[in-house]
C-alpha cells in the first residue's frame, strides 16, 4: 500500500483511491427547476438568467443573476426568470449575487445556449418543455463553472469546490440517511478526524453534524410539500423518532412539520 501525505493531517493510499464524485445531481434530485421567458422585470425572488450577445449573432455570455437587483439588461438577447427554489436550496443560496460565463469557453454551454436561444425565438412544438431542459442544463453548466471557480468565503461553494471536502458533503448529500460520524466522513475526505473537523468549521462554516442536520431538514420539508407524512420523512431522513425530528425542525424552521410544511 502506498501512503501518499499531502499536508498536515492529510493523507491518502494513492491518487486512484477516490474516483470522481457528482456534486450537483442531488440537487437536481431534490429541488424543482423551472423556467419562463421574462415578461417583466417585476422582482419575485426568482433568479435572472441574461443571455448576452449582438442582435442578431451568437451568444458571447450568461449572466446568472441568484438575487438582487433584476434591471434589464440591453444586451441581452434572451431573459428568463429562473426557480431553482432558491429561498430553499442551499446551492443557491451559497452563489454569489451574480455569476458571468463566457459561452466559447465551455463548448457544451455555447452549444446548449445557442438550442435555447433558438427554442426561445421560435413558436414550435414542444417549445415550453425544450425551454425547461435547455435551460436546467444551462443552468447546472452554470453552477458546475461556479463549483470550479470556488470560492474566498466560508460556505457551501467553498466546501464542495474544496478537492477533499466536498467528498465528505456528496456523502451527505447522497445518503442523507446514513448514521454518518466524523470518522466516516474525515476517512471519505481522506484525513486525519482532528484535521477534518477543522478543515471543514473552517471552510464550510460549520460542523459536519450541523451541516447534515441541515440537509436532512431540508430534504424532509420537500418531502412533506409533495404530502409524505411526518413520521415516514422522519424516518427516510435518518432521525430516530418522530419527536427527535419534529423538534429538530422546530428550531430550524420555526414551526412544526405537517404535510405541505
Amino acid at each position: 500500500m502506498i501512503m501518499i501525505i499531502i499536508g498536515p493531517g492529510i493523507m491518502i493510499e494513492s491518487p486512484n483511491l477516490f474516483p470522481k464524485v457528482d456534486r450537483l445531481t442531488a440537487f437536481f434530485d431534490t429541488f424543482e427547476l423551472e423556467v419562463s421567458l421574462e415578461l417583466s422585470q417585476i422582482s419575485d425572488g426568482r433568479a435572472r438568467l441574461f443571455v448576452i450577445g449582438e442582435p442578431g449573432g451568437p451568444a458571447e455570455k450568461i449572466l446568472l443573476r441568484a438575487r438582487g437587483d433584476v434591471a434589464c439588461e440591453p444586451s441581452a438577447l434572451i431573459t428568463a426568470a429562473v426557480d431553482f427554489e432558491g429561498a430553499h436550496n442551499p446551492l443557491m443560496n451559497a452563489l454569489p449575487d451574480h455569476i458571468v460565463v463566457n459561452v466559447n469557453d465551455i463548448p457544451t454551454l455555447r452549444d446548449t445556449t445557442a438550442a435555447f436561444v433558438a427554442e426561445a425565438l421560435e413558436s414550435r412544438c414542444g417549445r415550453s418543455a425544450a425551454l425547461n431542459r435547455l435551460c436546467e442544463v444551462v443552468v447546472l453548466l452554470i453552477l458546475r463553472s461556479a463549483i470550479d471557480r470556488g470560492t474566498t468565503e466560508p460556505g457551501l461553494l467553498a466546501g464542495l469546490s474544496h478537492p477533499l471536502l466536498h467528498r465528505a458533503l456528496v456523502a451527505m448529500h447522497d445518503q442523507p440517511t446514513r448514521a454518518w460520524n466524523s470518522d466516516d466522513l474525515a476517512a471519505m475526505a481522506g484525513m486525519s478526524r482532528s484535521h477534518f473537523m477543522a478543515l471543514f468549521r473552517e471552510v464550510v462554516g460549520t460542523t459536519p453534524q450541523a451541516y447534515l442536520t441541515g440537509w436532512r431538514l431540508t430534504v424532509a420539508r420537500r418531502k412533506l410539500t409533495k404530502g409524505a407524512k411526518v413520521k415516514a420523512v422522519a424516518r427516510q431522513v435518518g432521525f430516530g423518532s418522530a419527536a427527535a425530528f419534529s423538534r429538530a425542525y422546530f428550531r430550524k424552521f420555526g414551526h412544526w412539520p405537517s404535510v405541505r410544511s
